[in-house]
C-alpha cells in the first residue's frame, strides 16, 4: 500500500498490543453503580494503565515515539489547557480539568497510535466497538420492551443500556459509534462474509439508536454515515439508503415501535423558537451563558471547571438549573446542569479563543489528513471508519460535551483516527 507502513507477519497474531485497548472498550459493558456517583470508572482506570505502559515503553526504547506531525497535532491542546488551568478558580479544579482533557484528547489517543501496528489491529478495535454497541443496544431494546428503561415523557421506555438514567447519552454514543464502524467495515474490501455481518449489524443498531431518543446522536450519525456513503460511491449509497428505508418502514410503520414518541422527538429538533420543550430551552440558555462567559474573557476564558461557578451569573431565568432523571434501576433525582452540552462553547467559555483554536485546530488537521489518506488507499474500510468516527464526534460536539463513563470511548476513537491519519508512511518516522 502506498500509505501506511506495515510490520512483518506476526507469529502469534492473537497476542497483539491492541488487546489492552479492546479491554478498555469491553469494560464499558459493565453496569455502573446505581447511584451514578462512581466518578472515574474501570475503563478510565485501565486507560490510565495503558498510557503508563506506553510511557514506560518509550523510555525503555529510547527513541522518538511519534512523528513531528503527530506530536504537533496531538500536542496542540496542551497550550490552551495550560493557560486555562492557571486561570481556574482553584489549583485542584485546574489540575482535575487538565487531567481529564489530557486523557481524552492527548494521552489516550497517543497511546492508541503507538499500540496499533497495522490494519488488522485497527479492524480488531473497530469490531470491539461494534460488539459493545450490540450488547448495549440489545439491553436498550429490552428496556424499552419491558418498560425498565429511563423515564421519558413519564414512561420508563428510554433505552440507556448499562449507563443508567444519569447518563442517558452513554448508550446512544456507544450505539452510534458502533453503527459508524459497522458501516465503514461493510463498505470496505474485506471478505464478503465480514462485510455482510457488518452490514447486518449496522441495520440492527438502527433500532436501539432510535429508542435512545437522542436527537444529537441521530443528527451526528446521519451526517457521518452520509459522508461515508459519499466517499464509498453513489451505487453503494443508493443500495444502503434503500436498505435503511426498508428497515425503517418495517420497524416503525409495520410494528409501530415507538412511532408516536419518535415522531414527537424528531419534530422537536426544529422547534427552536416555536414552543420548544424544556430541554431545548435549557440547552439554548446554557449556550447563551457560555457565550457570555467568553465575551467576559475572550482570550483565556474563565478557567477550567469554571462553567458551573459562572453559569448563574450569565444565564437567564428560563434555565431550570436541573433535569429530572428516573428509571433504569434508580429513583427520582434532580441532576444539575453543569455544562452547556456543546463542546465548542464549553471550550470557548473555559479556555477562550486560545483553547478553542488549539483544540479545534488539531481536529481540523486530523480531518484533512484522514481525507488525504483515503484517496487511492487499498484499505477503504479503515479510512471510512476513521473518517466516520471523526465526523461523528465533530458533529456531536455541537450537541454534547465530554463527561460520563462513555467519554473514554471518545479518546479511543480519536486514537483510531490519529493512527489512520498520522501513522508513518513507508520510510517516514520511527520504526515501531
Amino acid at each position: 500500500m502506498a500509505g501506511l507502513a506495515l510490520t512483518p507477519p506476526r507469529a502469534h497474531p492473537v497476542l497483539t498490543p491492541a488487546l489492552p485497548l479492546v479491554a478498555v472498550v469491553a469494560l464499558l459493558a459493565l453496569p455502573l453503580r446505581a447511584d451514578g456517583e462512581g466518578g472515574a470508572g474501570p475503563a478510565d482506570a485501565l486507560s490510565a494503565l495503558v498510557v503508563l505502559y506506553c510511557a514506560i515503553r518509550v523510555v525503555r526504547d529510547r527513541r522518538r515515539p511519534l512523528s513531528r506531525t503527530a506530536a504537533v497535532v496531538l500536542g496542540l491542546p496542551v497550550l490552551g489547557l495550560a493557560v486555562a488551568a492557571m486561570g481556574a478558580a482553584s489549583p485542584g479544579a485546574g489540575l482535575t480539568g487538565m487531567g481529564r482533557y489530557l486523557q481524552v484528547f492527548v494521552l489516550v489517543p497517543a497511546a492508541v497510535l503507538l499500540l496499533l501496528r497495522d490494519r488488522s489491529d485497527f479492524r480488531l478495535l473497530a469490531w470491539s466497538f461494534l460488539a459493545l454497541a450490540g450488547w448495549q443496544g440489545a439491553l436498550g431494546v429490552h428496556q424499552y420492551v419491558t418498560g425498565t428503561g429511563a423515564s421519558y415523557q413519564g414512561e420508563p421506555v428510554r433505552a440507556v443500556g448499562t449507563f443508567g438514567a444519569q447518563d442517558v447519552m452513554g448508550m446512544a454514543t456507544v450505539v452510534s459509534l458502533g453503527l459508524v464502524c459497522a458501516l465503514g467495515l461493510a463498505l470496505g474490501r474485506t471478505p464478503v462474509r465480514q462485510r455482510m455481518i457488518a452490514a447486518g449489524c449496522a441495520l440492527a443498531l438502527l433500532l436501539p439508536l432510535a429508542l435512545s431518543f437522542s436527537r444529537g446522536a441521530w443528527i451526528a450519525t446521519a451526517v457521518a454515515c452520509a459522508l461515508q456513503l459519499a466517499l464509498a460511491g453513489p451505487r453503494r449509497a443508493l443500495t444502503v439508503a434503500a436498505a435503511v428505508t426498508a428497515v425503517a418502514v418495517i420497524l416503525v410503520g409495520g410494528f409501530g415501535l415507538g412511532s408516536a414518541m419518535l415522531q414527537q422527538r424528531i419534530s422537536s429538533i426544529t422547534q427552536v423558537t416555536d414552543a420548544p420543550d424544556q430541554s431545548v430551552t435549557d440547552r439554548y440558555t446554557m449556550w447563551a451563558a457560555a457565550a457570555g462567559m467568553w465575551r467576559e474573557q475572550p482570550l483565556t476564558g474563565v478557567g477550567l471547571k469554571g462553567f458551573p461557578e459562572h453559569r448563574d451569573a450569565h444565564a437567564s431565568l428560563a434555565l431550570s438549573a436541573a433535569s429530572d432523571t428516573e428509571g433504569a434501576g434508580t429513583g427520582f433525582r434532580k441532576q444539575p446542569l453543569l455544562s452547556p452540552h456543546n463542546m465548542y462553547l464549553l471550550v470557548l467559555a473555559e479556555q477562550g479563543l486560545i483553547g478553542l483554536l488549539a483544540l479545534a485546530g488539531g481536529w481540523l488537521a486530523l480531518l484533512v489528513c484522514v481525507l488525504r489518506r483515503i484517496r487511492g488507499t487499498t484499505a477503504p474500510d479503515c479510512g471510512l471508519v476513521a473518517c466516520g468516527l471523526l465526523v461523528w464526534l465533530l458533529t456531536d460536539f455541537a450537541y454534547a460535551d465530554i463527561g460520563g463513563p462513555s467519554t473514554v470511548l471518545t479518546a479511543v476513537c480519536l486514537g483510531l483516527v490519529a493512527w489512520w491519519a498520522l501513522a508513518p508512511r513507508t520510510g517516514e518516522g520511527p520504526a515501531r
